[in-house]
């Protein structure tokens, strides 16, 4: 049996707050999970960016610094393209002017074939067809971060022009 002495001290004693103690440990736990998840989402969104980047075959790769921003899209270097879409491209580059009236306006990209941009991002310029008695089918359309696209058949497909 236990004294009534010891009881009634018990009963008086304070002891630690455990529930306290366990809620400041585990905000701190959650905490340092929390963080290390971040770290490992950013390793490995770093990682797959850098697993998808060209592996350096030889074939010429678009280059953000360049001013070519990765499409995906198949490429063509500019000097690769006829001598009349050299001379557009030479035209964008000092803003005009344009021989055109629908050279400069704003390129919708309905057919979904270039990289979705917010509208106004690409601009469409007509690459003149020689014998053409209309603008033809030749287009070079300019995006706002300095990427080039060229369509010889009126939107149907696009080749990213490397500079």
């Amino acid at each position: 049996m236990i004294p009534r002495s010891l009881i009634a001290t018990t009963r008086h004693r304070t002891l630690p707050d455990v529930d306290r103690i366990g809620t400041r440990r585990d905000i701190v736990i959650t905490a340092v999970v929390a963080v290390l998840v971040i770290a490992l989402m950013a390793l490995v969104g770093y990682c797959a960016r850098t697993a998808m980047a060209p592996s350096g075959d030889g074939a010429p790769v678009p280059s953000a610094a360049a001013g070519t921003p990765v499409s995906g899209l198949p490429t063509v270097p500019l000097r690769g393209l006829p001598k009349e879409a050299v001379a557009t491209v030479a035209l964008i580059d000092k803003n005009g002017p344009y021989p055109y009236d629908k050279d400069g306006t704003v390129f919708g990209n309905l057919e979904g074939v270039l990289p979705k941009q917010p509208r106004g991002y690409y601009r469409e310029f007509t690459v003149p067809t020689p014998g053409s008695r209309d603008r033809g089918a030749r287009r070079l359309v300019a995006g706002r971060d300095g990427d080039l696209y060229y369509t010889d058949d009126h939107y149907e497909s696009f080749r990213q022009v490397l500079r």
